[in-house]
């Protein structure tokens, strides 16, 4: 498993008549991604990554999304999550006499406004496992679909957190300091606060081989900034980050 994986399901919903037919669909993806081994890190690592998204769910009068299973404009509402995977200090020199972090999920919920042509969001969720912080994001994208086969995504990205987040993966204790010293080290005492920590772009494209079948690709570049981009962390390693994926698409009526 990658670094950190990012899974975002997307629900447009609104108070509607739903006939006894109607089809729940949702799209489910899995694939290889690239991305940094830990925050901060210039080495990057192989993994696999996933992708879930609804296009339409029928629950009694409650409906999301279109009928043909396309994606509905205007206001949307629904989840967000995110997986954050464990930090070793055994798995990287640099990085002795840190406390050595778990895993992570993060759970939470999205807030987007979609037309034909562009699309804004802002997700807002918390640590569940590993965790119990509060992180933040906001995005928007620009969209073209020159064929009715590829769709294409592009727009910026500004990342959030609290004190607690931003001191658990940017932040270095004295005594870890000590200890990293006392190995060869040279990370200096820490304390990180939070605020906005990384801002970036992302672009995608997505290419429909039939009605069920598609791959999509996605590159993101993220800078590290505020107290992330001064972390001794970040300016031993990298104080940027790039992650790409490529991921096949399966969709699913039932």
């Amino acid at each position: 498993m990658s670094h950190c994986t990012r899974i975002t399901a997307g629900l447009a919903l609104a108070v509607l008549a739903t006939a006894a037919t109607a089809q729940n669909t949702v799209t489910v993806g899995i694939g290889p991604q690239s991305a940094p081994a830990y925050f901060g890190s210039d080495e990057t690592e192989i993994g696999v990554t996933g992708s879930f998204s609804v296009q339409e769910l029928n629950f009694g009068p409650l409906r999301s999304g279109g009928s043909t299973g396309g994606t509905a404009e205007g206001f949307g509402y629904g989840g967000s999550f995110r997986y954050i995977g464990e930090r070793s200090a055994d798995d990287y020199s640099e990085l002795t006499g840190l406390t050595d972090l778990d895993a992570v999920l993060e759970l939470g919920a999205q807030v987007s406004y979609t037309t034909a042509f562009a699309e804004a969001f802002a997700q807002l969720r918390y640590g569940v496992v590993g965790h119990s912080s509060l992180v933040g994001e906001l995005g928007a994208d620009l969209i073209a679909r020159p064929t009715d086969r590829i769709t294409l995504k592009a727009g910026p990205r500004l990342f959030f957190a609290d004190s607690d987040y931003a001191d658990r993966y940017f932040g270095v204790s004295a005594s870890e300091a000590a200890a990293n010293a006392a190995a060869g080290g040279t990370l200096d005492a820490y304390a990180a606060d939070g605020g906005l920590l990384s801002r970036g772009i992302e672009a995608s494209a997505a290419y429909a081989f039939s009605r069920d079948w598609g791959v999509t690709g996605t590159v993101r570049y993220d800078e590290y900034v505020g107290d992330a981009g001064d972390s001794p962390i970040v300016l031993q390693g990298s104080d940027t980050a790039t992650t790409a994926s490529v991921v096949l698409t399966r969709r699913i009526s039932f």
